[in-house]
């Protein structure tokens, strides 16, 4: 018979059990009851991206075609008429129109249909395009880059383009 050592140099360890961090489970569920809140909330109240769209004060429909120069000619969409030219840097215009003209031109779809420039009662502004029904919210990006846009329902026409 093995007789189990009495070693006495040897001391005797209690071994724990493997734990999960408590705080990680607590973190883990108070993010999923946040997410499940935000979801309710934006259900109840209708805020989500699918709200339906304030009524429109003011629309008008624009064309935009690069000039020789670097320049960009906003012709209004309905009297084909130059209502101005747009020179210079202007970041944040060329971005937005490059944005759209981008899906147009992946679709091999020309420039002939004019995009929808809505002023809403709700203060938005919207770029819209009707061929592929993307859009811009220009207000998002600040009352500076919005004013840009919104220059152009006011304008009255130059002449032919």
């Amino acid at each position: 018979m093995i007789m189990p050592s009495t070693d006495v140099s040897s001391p005797i360890r209690s071994v724990k059990p493997d734990t999960f961090p408590r705080w990680v489970l607590w973190s883990v569920g108070c993010l999923l009851a946040f997410t499940i809140v935000a979801i309710a909330l934006v259900r109840i109240t209708g805020n989500g991206p699918d709200q339906l769209a304030a009524a429109t004060i003011t629309e008008r429909l624009l064309r935009f075609e690069d000039r020789p120069g670097g320049g960009v000619a906003v012709i209004d969409g309905e009297t084909g008429q130059l209502l101005t030219t747009v020179i210079g840097e202007q970041g944040f215009f060329r971005g937005a129109i490059r944005a759209l003209t981008r899906d147009r031109a992946a679709r091999k779809i020309g420039s002939a249909q004019p995009f929808r420039l809505i002023s809403r009662t709700d203060g938005r502004l919207t770029l819209f395009d009707p061929v592929s029904g993307q859009r811009i919210d220009l207000e998002s990006f600040g009352p500076t880059n919005a004013a840009v846009f919104a220059s152009f329902l006011t304008l009255q026409p130059q002449g032919n383009p």
